[in-house]
């Protein structure tokens, strides 16, 4: 089974995530499927970058997004599209 988690990356006390996709079994900086997105905690403003496309590609074909990761695409929703 696929899952949408965090896989940490950084130095030490300085940490950033990559919004990866993942089986489940496979150990937390593991080699991934996709990575889908960033996050970073100790920016100021905090930084989230979700690429909302393929995550919701992902959910649809099986993908269960961590409760972390849920709350994140929940707060962070997709930029409308401009007309040009």
């Amino acid at each position: 089974m696929l899952m949408i988690r965090l896989a940490r990356f950084g130095g030490k006390k300085k940490p950033s995530y990559r919004v990866v996709v993942i089986d489940k079994e496979r150990a937390r900086n593991s080699r991934s499927v996709e990575v889908v997105g960033i996050y970073s905690p100790v920016a100021k403003p905090k930084a989230v970058r979700l690429d909302h496309e393929r995550i919701q590609h992902w959910i649809k074909n099986g993908a269960q997004p961590s409760d972390t990761v849920a709350r994140l695409i929940r707060t962070n929703p997709p930029l409308p599209a401009t007309a040009a």
